[in-house]
């Protein structure tokens, strides 16, 4: 009996879990389109194919939906960036991950759509990502860009000024397919853009004096 009831319990979670992932889900892409004030409740309950009273017992209210949709969309991305600098065969092999964000933009354009344009009419969205977000990151790249000041092959200069840099380029980089690229750009033009981009951020743009 103790054991059915476990079997229940656990069904139950997951089942929440399910449910709850889809409501996130739904907004993501409503968000991304409509907008969020555009999107209704009523949207979303359809979209995701549950009541509308069932979103309300999984959230507060629609702002929560936005904050969570913006903020743990972001855990993924944050993830990959981190497992692909501890991953690199080189200091200097930054157009690789440059690279893979760019490929990886279709994925992840409609949670930067919502993330952009909304954080500029939610000052409590923009909150959470500056704390749960951009300040990890910048955290994260900052050491790594002081231990490879100290093995001597970044100069010296101020490590958390470099990881903003570095991450200003990664932003430009993953909204390449809204800015920079076109959205029909081959991977061999791609992969220049990274170079040049990588380029830039290792070397500047002066010559050097000879």
């Amino acid at each position: 009996m103790q054991v059915f009831s476990q079997r229940r319990l656990s069904k139950s979670q997951n089942t929440e879990e399910d449910t709850r992932t889809r409501i996130l889900q739904a907004a993501l892409r409503l968000f991304a389109r409509k907008g969020y004030d555009g999107t209704t409740t009523k949207d979303l309950a359809t979209s995701a194919n549950v009541a509308e009273g069932t979103i309300f017992r999984q959230f507060a209210n629609k702002k929560a939906i936005l904050i969570e949709v913006a903020t743990s969309g972001w855990v993924e991305i944050l993830t990959d960036l981190l497992t692909e600098l501890s991953e690199m065969g080189s200091y200097k092999a930054i157009a690789q991950v440059m690279r893979r964000r760019m490929l990886n933009m279709q994925a992840n354009s409609d949670l930067l759509r919502v993330c952009f344009i909304e954080a500029q009419y939610h000052p409590e969205l923009r909150e959470r990502i500056q704390l749960e977000v951009i300040a990890k990151m910048t955290d994260v790249a900052e050491a790594f860009f002081e231990t490879a000041m100290e093995k001597g092959i970044y100069r010296k200069m101020n490590p958390k000024i470099v990881a903003q840099v570095f991450l200003g380029m990664f932003a430009i980089a993953g909204f390449s397919e809204e800015t920079i690229m076109t959205p029909d750009a081959s991977p061999k033009a791609l992969q220049e853009m990274a170079e040049g981009i990588a380029d830039i951020f290792l070397h500047g743009v002066l010559v050097c004096d000879s």
